[in-house]
């Protein structure tokens, strides 16, 4: 036989004033509030705080002021008699004048940190058996750095040490487990030379359309007028063997971009056209890659570091449908800030990639 027991639980009941508030279960709360008047209904009002989110703080605040307003309300007026208020009370006496560099009541002083439960130059005694115990203890130095850096140790060694230790090389002289890796001497690398091509011969073999010159470099040349400019360009239009055209830092700004873009609308032989760092204006850029639509022969086009940095969200827009429509540009170095853009540009270039193979 199975036998069951039951348990009870007992609860305080709960009192108001010493009386149980359970005889007051079954009374009516609206019936007794009909019998009360609006006055003994407003005293009960400003007595109970109601816990109800759902009326409005104005109900809920048992503060109630009967006085009729005087006026509007004059915000800047109530501010500056507060402020005019705060100057014009005078500051509350101290008990104990103050005096520099001595403690006016209880110093504070900080408890004392917890008792560790272990200190940490404890040793852990870690059993390793006699095999490795005596390959350890005749290990050298540098056998130890090579064990360090293959399991990925770090931190027991310097970086002089790990680097050393994976290219094989003897260990730095010098340098044990206390030694300090320093700063490595930077090396110094000559000065570009300037850029030597002369801008008038190079627009004379473009106008002569030169078999043997594909590439003109004008990178980094100041104080280009704008008259060889529009020559160039104008020869450009109809020259047959250039390839790549370089004109980075050489001030090219929107008027002789609009030239270059006409005569890449002509031109079915240039591949690469760089123009970074100039002073064109994003539709400048806008007008270019638009003028690469008309012979679909450049296969890579930079204009980053222009002027204007940011080139906004309709230019970027803009830049996207004209690259989407080009299904022979390969490579496009343009500093784009929304991902859209770079993403389709991306998507697109990939796929004129894939299809050139």
């Amino acid at each position: 036989t199975s036998s069951t027991t039951k348990t009870t639980t007992m609860t305080t009941p709960a009192k108001l004033y010493g009386r149980d508030l359970s005889e007051y279960d079954e009374i009516d709360v609206d019936e007794l509030l009909n019998k009360l008047s609006a006055e003994e209904i407003n005293i009960l009002a400003k007595e109970v705080d109601p816990d109800d989110t759902f009326l409005p703080p104005s109900q809920r605040c048992s503060y109630d002021c009967e006085k009729e307003p005087t006026g509007p309300l004059n915000r800047k007026q109530l501010i500056d008699h507060i402020n005019k208020q705060a100057i014009e009370t005078p500051d509350k006496p101290e008990l104990k004048p103050y005096v520099a560099g001595t403690v006016r009541g209880k110093k504070w002083i900080p408890p004392p940190p917890p008792v560790k439960e272990q200190e940490a130059d404890e040793e852990i005694a870690v059993d390793l058996g006699d095999e490795y115990e005596q390959a350890l203890s005749l290990a050298t130095q540098e056998e130890i750095i090579d064990l360090a850096a293959i399991l990925g140790f770090h931190s027991m060694m310097n970086q002089d040490q790990y680097h050393a230790s994976l290219l094989n090389k003897g260990q730095p002289v010098g340098l044990g487990w206390d030694g300090i890796t320093k700063a490595s001497k930077q090396k110094i690398y000559p000065m570009e030379p300037p850029n030597a091509t002369d801008p008038d011969e190079t627009i004379k073999k473009v106008q002569d359309d030169d078999p043997k010159f594909i590439d003109l470099n004008w990178n980094n040349i100041k104080n280009i007028s704008d008259e060889k400019f529009d020559s160039l360009f104008e020869a450009l239009a109809n020259n047959t063997h250039l390839e790549t055209l370089s004109l980075a830092n050489v001030g090219l700004t929107d008027k002789s971009a609009e030239k270059l873009a006409q005569a890449l609308e002509k031109n079915n032989t240039v591949r690469v056209v760089n123009v970074e760092t100039n002073l064109i204006t994003p539709s400048g850029i806008v007008r270019l890659i638009k003028s690469l639509l008309k012979t679909k022969t450049v296969e890579e086009f930079r204009a980053s570091n222009q002027r204007s940095q940011v080139l906004g969200n309709k230019i970027e827009m803009e830049i996207t449908q004209l690259i989407e429509k080009n299904t022979t540009l390969l490579r496009l170095g343009l500093h784009l800030e929304y991902n859209d853009a770079r993403h389709r540009i991306a998507s697109h270039l990939q796929r004129n990639i894939d299809t050139s193979k």
